[in-house]
């Protein structure tokens, strides 16, 4: 299943930083992107545009999953010509990234 299927999210940006905030509609659901959406796979989603570490903060009581992504705006939204890698389009962009519908033991 998509992730938009059991998630919205919302973006930041500060400088070349970019967080995103991935948060579930329902809290069963939370368990499973917790699983399953992992620092890694977030980089791995957003290749060749996250040129940084990728940090996951977990807000259970929020069924919230946070990421912090650096060097991730090409310079930052003065700096880069790449405008539509800013803000709401990489909230947007992790929501189309695939979850197994397993359920968390």
């Amino acid at each position: 299943m998509l992730l938009r299927d059991i998630a919205h999210s919302r973006a930041g940006d500060k400088g070349n930083i970019s967080s995103i905030a991935v948060i579930v509609y329902d809290p069963k659901d939370y368990p499973l992107i917790e699983r399953h959406l992992t620092p890694e796979r977030v980089k791995d989603h957003f290749s060749g545009l996250v040129q940084g570490t990728v940090k996951r903060y977990a807000v259970p009581s929020l069924g919230a999953l946070n990421f912090v992504m650096h060097d991730a705006l090409a310079g930052g939204v003065t700096r880069s010509l790449a405008l539509d890698a800013h803000g709401k389009s990489l909230s947007s962009a992790i929501l189309s990234m695939e979850i197994p519908e397993t359920p968390v033991d």
